[in-house]
């Protein structure tokens, strides 16, 4: 019987042997989910010993992982935002990067009902999440503007062309407890409209946003995930460039649009910008790695006040 120190070092192993970017944090994942504890707690226990069940399931992991299977995929879980999400090969595994898009479109919804309050029976603040895969972005949102109060006043729309995306949306929303604020919609991009209650003030979009030719150069984990969340086109910027000219008959006047980019994008989703929408602001912000992350572009009309207040991240 091995301990879990000999299970985690010939783990590693064959995972480096393997290609594996992160062998030793994986490894360390990978055993934890087992065993039913944090990974530091496996680190801290190297003599305790593996039980047969539990190697022969820990097995059974690092062969998926060896076979290029992303972890997240292999213990079903994918932490965001402070959030354990559940994740499958329904939809794209949320990134790090995305947390920046969750940020601003947070920060700039809070702002717009400070702005201008909604009064009793009013109807909310509509927010609308455009291509959410596993729902991240729209959960994200609404556990944060819930604990910030603002639960009464705002409502999220979540869509997605995918159905199976959809469904894996409502099980998060469900499990995170915010499925009460989100309305979930099987739709590509934006039109024909959406059946909600308002126009929406603030859009979020993380679309797929990877060239065509650039998806065979970036590892086997990616082959795992559905191609339809990733594949843009060309230059990556074909639904980007669809989006932005949908924004017109949809976004709310004065209202913000903020999509997320890929860091070699910024001068060509400017451009597509500018070229869609000639009279509306657009501004690029920069994720924490300093590199370009998401375009944000301004509806010209008046009926919302420009969001001025900083990103809030949620309580630890």
């Amino acid at each position: 019987m091995p301990t879990l120190g000999q299970a985690l070092a010939s783990a590693t192993d064959r995972l480096r042997a393997s290609g594996a970017p992160s062998p030793r944090l994986d490894a360390e994942l990978l055993l934890g989910h087992v065993v039913g504890l944090d990974r530091t707690a496996v680190v801290a226990h190297p003599d305790a010993p593996l039980g047969v069940d539990h190697e022969a399931r820990f097995e059974a992991h690092v062969a998926r992982r060896e076979a290029g299977e992303p972890v997240a995929y292999i213990r079903e879980v994918k932490e965001f935002y402070g959030l354990a999400l559940s994740v499958d090969a329904r939809a794209l595994i949320p990134r790090p990067e995305t947390e920046l898009l969750v940020d601003l479109a947070t920060s700039r919804t809070r702002a717009a009902v400070v702005a201008r309050p909604r009064e009793a029976g009013e109807t909310p603040f509509r927010v609308l999440d455009v291509g959410t895969g596993s729902g991240a972005i729209a959960v994200a949102m609404a556990r944060t503007l819930r604990r910030a109060g603002f639960g009464d006043v705002i409502r999220i729309t979540a869509s997605d062309v995918s159905e199976a995306a959809i469904s894996l949306a409502v099980e998060n929303a469900v499990a995170q407890g915010v499925a009460d604020l989100i309305d979930f919609r099987v739709a590509d991009l934006l039109l024909p409209l959406l059946e909600v209650d308002a126009a929406p003030g603030v859009i979020a979009a993380n679309l797929p946003y990877v060239a065509s030719a650039e998806l065979e150069t970036l590892g086997p984990a990616i082959s795992f995930e559905p191609r339809l969340a990733l594949d843009g086109g060309r230059d990556g910027l074909d639904l980007v460039r669809r989006l932005l000219g949908e924004l017109p008959q949809v976004l709310l006047p004065g209202g913000i649009t903020l999509i997320e980019i890929g860091s070699d994008q910024e001068a060509a989703a400017v451009a597509s910008a500018a070229e869609a929408l000639p009279a509306w602001p657009a501004t690029v912000h920069r994720d924490l790695a300093g590199l370009p992350r998401v375009l944000e572009v301004e509806h010209p009309g008046h009926e919302l006040e420009r969001p001025g207040l900083e990103p809030e991240r949620p309580p630890a």
